[in-house]
C-alpha cells in the first residue's frame, strides 16, 4: 500500500500556525508581487474566492468578509515544509518517504499489516499535526494514482473522513473512482480531458474499465500506459529517490513596478546570479553556460498583468565554474544585447545549464591558479550571508536601492529562520 500526505492549504496553514486568532476566518495568499491568489483556506474558498485570479478583481469580495491577506513567505513555507517531512522521516524511515512537492509526500506502508493501515494513517496524520501545527489529509491506496483519488476525497469530504480515506478493497476502490471526474485523475491535463469525455469516458471509474491497447492509443502510450495499471490497481510509479542536483538552475522574479533604465535591469541580474550561483555551490557544482531573458510589459495595455513573450539569450564560459563574479560579468553583458530603449519590463530571469561537479573540471595552465582561493571566497560570502541574511556581503554589481524588487505589502515575519522576527509570546 501507499500513502500520500497532503497539506491542507499549506501556504494558508502555515500563516495560521504562528497566527492562531485565524484558525476560523478566512485567508489568501498571494503570488510574487501580489500578483495573483495562490492559496486559499476553506473559509475563503466557501465566500467565493477564486483560485489564481488577479487581487486586484477579488478585492472588492476579500475587503467585504474581512479576509486576511498575506504575501507569499517562502523562508518561512520552505522550513515549514520541511519539518512536516522530516517528522514523516523520523516516523517511517527516510528509506519510505518520498517528497513529491513542497507540501506533499508519498510513503511506503509496504510492511505495514493489513489490519493496522488505518491506524498508521491516522498516527502519521495526528503527529504531524501535533508536532508541526500543519493541517493535513492522508490517502492510503495500492498505487500511487489511487491514493492521490482517496486524498482528494478525503480533503473534499473532511466531516465524513476526518481527512484520512483508505481504500483497501475492490469495492471501495470502485466508489471512489466512480466519485471522481476524468479531468480530477492525476496525470491527466485539460485537452486529454476533454479528449475523453468526447469520447464518452466522464470518471476514473469508466477510464478503468478500458484496455491497455485502447490506452496507448488514446492517452499518450506508455504514460497512459502507466496511468491506466494504476487505476487498475497495478503498482507501475515506483518510489523514487529525491533528486538532489538539479541539472537547471534558474531565479526568475517579477519587478515590483515596470522597469525602463537598463540599470535596473542589469541590478536585478546580478542579484538573480548570485542567488543561482549559491544554489549551484550548495550542491557542489558549476556551470558551462548562462541563460538571461527579460519580459517586457505589452505594449498599448495599461495592466501590469499584460506582457509580451520573453526575449532571450545564452552564452558559453569557456570553463564552467560556480564563482558569483565570474558569472555576472557575462549575465550583465548579456542584458546590454536584449534592451530596448523605450520598452518597460516587468520580469527577468537567469538560468544556469550544463551543469557539472566542480570537481571534475580540468585545469587550465594558460589561467592563473586562482580558483580555490576564489571558492573559498565565495564560500566565505555564503556562510557570512546565511547566518547575517539579508545579503550583507554582495556585489557592487547588485546595487544597493534595488528599487526593482517585488511588491511584497502584507508580508508575514520569518517566524522559524530569523532570530529578529521571532514570534513573541506574552
Amino acid at each position: 500500500m501507499i500513502a500520500i500526505l497532503d497539506c491542507n492549504s499549506f501556504y494558508c496553514s502555515c500563516e495560521r500556525v504562528f497566527r492562531p486568532d485565524l484558525a476560523e476566518s478566512p485567508v489568501v495568499v498571494l503570488s510574487n508581487n501580489d500578483g495573483c491568489i495562490i492559496a486559499r483556506s476553506d473559509e475563503a474558498k466557501a465566500i467565493g474566492v477564486g483560485m489564481a485570479g488577479p487581487y486586484f478583481k477579488a478585492k472588492p469580495l476579500i475587503e467585504e468578509h474581512a479576509v486576511t491577506v498575506f504575501s507569499s513567505n517562502y523562508n518561512l513555507y520552505g522550513d515549514m515544509s520541511w519539518r512536516v517531512m522530516e517528522t514523516l522521516r523520523i516516523m517511517m524511515g527516510k528509506e519510505n518517504v518520498e517528497v513529491y512537492s513542497v507540501d506533499e509526500c508519498f510513503i511506503n506502508l509496504a510492511h505495514t499489516p493489513k489490519e493496522k493501515i488505518h491506524e498508521v494513517a491516522f498516527s502519521l496524520k495526528e503527529t504531524v499535526e501535533i508536532w508541526t501545527g500543519i493541517k493535513v489529509s492522508v490517502g492510503v491506496a495500492p498505487t500511487k494514482v489511487l491514493s492521490k483519488v482517496a486524498n482528494r476525497l478525503a480533503k473534499k469530504n473532511k466531516g465524513v473522513t476526518n481527512c484520512v480515506l483508505v481504500l483497501d478493497s475492490p469495492r471501495k476502490i470502485e466508489q471512489a473512482l466512480q466519485k471522481t471526474l476524468v479531468e480530477d485523475i492525476w496525470g491527466i491535463g485539460g485537452q486529454y480531458a476533454d479528449k475523453l469525455r468526447k469520447g464518452g469516458v466522464l470518471t476514473a471509474f469508466d477510464l478503468s474499465k478500458k484496455d491497455i491497447s485502447w490506452c496507448r492509443k488514446n492517452l499518450g502510450g506508455v504514460v497512459g500506459d502507466r496511468l491506466l495499471r494504476e487505476l487498475k490497481g497495478e503498482m507501475s510509479k515506483l518510489m523514487e529517490n529525491p533528486l538532489v542536483e538539479k541539472k537547471i538552475i534558474a531565479t526568475t522574479r517579477m519587478f515590483g513596478s515596470p522597469v525602463t533604465d537598463i540599470n535596473s535591469i542589469k541590478e536585478a541580474i546580478a542579484t538573480y546570479t548570485t542567488r543561482a550561483a549559491e544554489k549551484l555551490r550548495r550542491q557542489y557544482c558549476a556551470a558551462k553556460t548562462i541563460s538571461v531573458f527579460v519580459v517586457p510589459k505589452e505594449q498599448n495595455y495599461n495592466t501590469h498583468f499584460r506582457h509580451g513573450p520573453s526575449i532571450g539569450s545564452h552564452t558559453k564560459l569557456l570553463r564552467a565554474t560556480s564563482l558569483t563574479n565570474e558569472l555576472i560579468k557575462p549575465a550583465v553583458s548579456l542584458v546590454e544585447k536584449l534592451f530596448e530603449v523605450g520598452r518597460s519590463y516587468k520580469k527577468a530571469g537567469v538560468m544556469l545549464s550544463d551543469i557539472v561537479f566542480d570537481n571534475s573540471i580540468q585545469g587550465d595552465l594558460f589561467l592563473p591558479n586562482n580558483k580555490n582561493g576564489g571558492r573559498l571566497l565565495m564560500d566565505m560570502m555564503d556562510n557570512i550571508n546565511f547566518s547575517m541574511r539579508n545579503d550583507v556581503l554582495k556585489f557592487a554589481a547588485s546595487g544597493t536601492a534595488r528599487n526593482w524588487k517585488m511588491q511584497k505589502n502584507f508580508h508575514s515575519p520569518r517566524y522559524t529562520t530569523r532570530w529578529d522576527e521571532l514570534r513573541e509570546v506574552h
